[in-house]
């Protein structure tokens, strides 16, 4: 009888226990332990080509052949370090259960990632989306000040629509932020955003709930708390109304906030813990963006520049 490929269907139940333990010691997100979920079942199917276990010892041959059908499958490049990275962890977690002596991505490198500048708005466009003159509606009220609070503490969108009251703090200016991984850090405010802020709580939110409660920070009329789409779609409607055409996310802000910090002076190290990076690298794509910046400012308006494109003219 001719042999057949066997059908994944399940992941192994050891791939489960790592799983749990990811989430339960190593504090993991549940979406990040969702995505290693799928990355690790990618690899289950592709070693049961091969009709291997998860168990198995392989060889790195096979892991490289994994890689190869990852890069024919066109991912990006964060896909596929996620995946490696995945797949490293589960190997190093069979070591440490002595399930095998050694990992066999021990030589296995992967290219560098390639420096994709984040997208930021200028200091302009910031001062334009955040003082646009608020219609005579509630929700316009809050959206001023959520989105205020959304630049002034660098927040991610899911910490945001987090926030409850327990987690503000108006007497020191500062927030109480639950970020990746169950991490909890204390982010200040500025006095823009508290004023903002103490005026929402004190004359807006009420409106909004009609005398519901919830220990939501930012609701709807409905007395619920706010999705992430609906941040992202009431962003888009603000920016386009304060004349901002580029591409624009809650995720800009929280760059260009990184970006506006340094650019004024700010500490690296400080700006990575009032982001809530673990490694102070990710915090450092920010350094690029400015030295970009230089660049550009310096191409502009350099005098030797001048004089060049002046004697090219010139001679044209």
């Amino acid at each position: 009888m001719p042999r057949t490929t066997p059908t994944v269907a399940l992941l192994d139940p050891l791939v489960e226990r790592y799983l749990t333990q990811l989430r339960v010691e190593g504090g993991l997100a549940t979406n990040t332990v969702e995505a290693y979920r799928r990355d690790l079942f990618r690899l289950q199917r592709h070693l049961s080509i091969h009709r291997l276990r998860m168990s198995d010892g392989v060889s790195p041959q096979v892991i490289r052949s994994f890689l190869a059908v990852l890069k024919d499958e066109s991912l990006a490049w964060s896909s596929v370090a996620r995946i490696l990275s995945a797949t490293r962890g589960w190997y190093r977690f069979l070591v440490r259960e002595r399930v095998m002596e050694g990992s066999p991505l021990r030589d296995i490198a992967v290219s560098r990632r390639p420096i994709r500048l984040p997208k930021t708005l200028t200091r302009s466009e910031v001062t334009a989306l955040l003082e646009l003159p608020p219609r005579d509606r509630a929700e316009d009220h809050r959206d001023r000040a959520m989105l205020e609070l959304l630049y002034a503490a660098g927040l991610r969108v899911s910490e945001l629509v987090g926030l409850t009251l327990a987690h503000v703090d108006l007497s020191l200016g500062c927030l109480r932020v639950m970020g990746k991984g169950a991490k909890e850090r204390m982010v200040p405010m500025g006095q823009t955003a508290r004023d903002l802020l103490t005026e929402y709580l004190d004359h807006v939110r009420p409106v909004l709930l009609k005398g519901r409660s919830t220990r939501v920070l930012f609701v709807s009329r409905r007395g619920r708390g706010l999705t992430r789409q609906a941040c992202w779609k009431l962003l888009l409607q603000r920016a386009r109304r304060a004349g901002i055409t580029k591409s624009i996310s809650p995720h800009v802000l929280r760059h260009s906030f990184a970006t506006h910090l340094l650019e004024g002076g700010a500490d690296l190290r400080a700006v990575q813990t009032m982001l809530g990076h673990a490694d102070i690298a990710t915090t450092q794509i920010y350094t690029h963006v400015e030295r970009s910046r230089l660049k550009h400012v310096h191409r502009q308006f350099f005098p030797r520049q001048l004089k060049r494109r002046g004697s090219d003219s010139t001679n044209a």
